[in-house]
């Protein structure tokens, strides 16, 4: 039977990797230069549109470059835009939105990982029970238990308030964060856990001395995950904030929908970005720690 060159040098050569054939390197770059323009065309849109006066905007050329570039729109939806019945712009909402995203970050974050811990690292009764019970609610649909909540947060006197949105937020996390912490801590030896134990490690002590320092891709990873949600969440803060409480995705909904008269899109294209920054800044910042963390087996399990 005769062996392809390509196997033959493998055999010969194992650890030579053969060279990659530059047609299928060519033609992998031009997919990849055809979706990064075909994700990249509407952003240039919003920039160049905001940037641009409403008499420009009228002539129908969208693609073309301003003509006299100005960031009065970009002040306008900070600042002026009307949102409800205000005229404040996303400044407020953006400062609602960092007041719902600390809280709920720190609750889910802690909260979860210690329960995943518990639930891996430790013989807890009916932990499958439990994690079962997880499983499923992870996957039921936010609508089906708004009503309930609604509830639970009147009862609690926090509704209609920032810290009742990231009450809820961290709720709805819950499940599958504890789900991924629980993958992931299977993963760490057992015989360092039960050297701890012997050294006199209490339950806390272990989590925060031995398990969390080999932890941190996973930190990484589910604090990205969290911040990116949370922030571009509509439905939750509509339903359980209020006009002083309303994160800035709410402010956004409200500024393109409440204007009268003229449509002004270059304040709309600008209030977008501005609530489209945030996000975006972490991704750039993060984006390489959250695929380290995922190729190092963050989600794993």
């Amino acid at each position: 039977m005769r062996i392809a060159p390509q196997i033959q040098s493998l055999i010969a050569f194992p650890n030579k990797i053969p060279p990659k054939n530059p047609i299928s390197r060519g033609a992998a770059f031009v997919v990849l230069v055809f979706f990064a323009l075909l994700f990249a065309v509407p952003l240039y849109v919003m920039i160049v549109t905001s940037l641009k006066s409403m008499d420009e905007i009228r002539l129908g050329h969208i693609f073309a470059l301003p003509v006299a570039p100005s960031f009065d729109a970009w002040d306008t939806a900070w600042n002026k835009a009307a949102s409800g019945f205000t005229n404040t712009g996303l400044k407020s909402g953006f400062w609602n939105s960092v007041f719902i995203l600390l809280p709920s970050l720190a609750m889910s974050v802690s909260i979860s990982s210690i329960c995943g811990y518990a639930l891996a690292c430790w013989n807890v009764k009916v932990g499958n029970l439990l994690l079962s019970l997880l499983l499923v609610c992870a996957f039921i649909p936010f609508p089906i238990i708004m009503y309930p909540l609604i509830k639970i947060t009147v009862f609690l006197k926090i509704y209609s308030t920032s810290f009742g949105v990231s009450v809820v937020h961290t709720i709805l996390a819950l499940p599958i964060l504890t789900m991924i912490f629980k993958n992931f801590f299977s993963s760490i030896p057992t015989d360092l856990i039960k050297a701890a134990r012997i050294d006199g490690g209490r339950f806390l002590g272990t989590f925060f001395h031995v398990v969390l320092p080999l932890s941190p891709n996973i930190m990484i990873v589910v604090a990205i995950m969290q911040i990116t949600g949370i922030w571009n969440d509509f439905l939750v803060g509509l339903t359980f904030g209020n006009v002083q409480a309303f994160p800035m995705t709410v402010n956004l909904n409200n500024i393109t929908q409440t204007q009268t008269g003229v449509r002004v899109y270059n304040v709309y294209m600008a209030a977008a970005l501005l609530t489209a920054i945030p996000p975006l800044v972490i991704y750039f910042i993060s984006g390489k720690l959250f695929i380290r963390g995922i190729t190092a087996g963050a989600l794993k399990g």
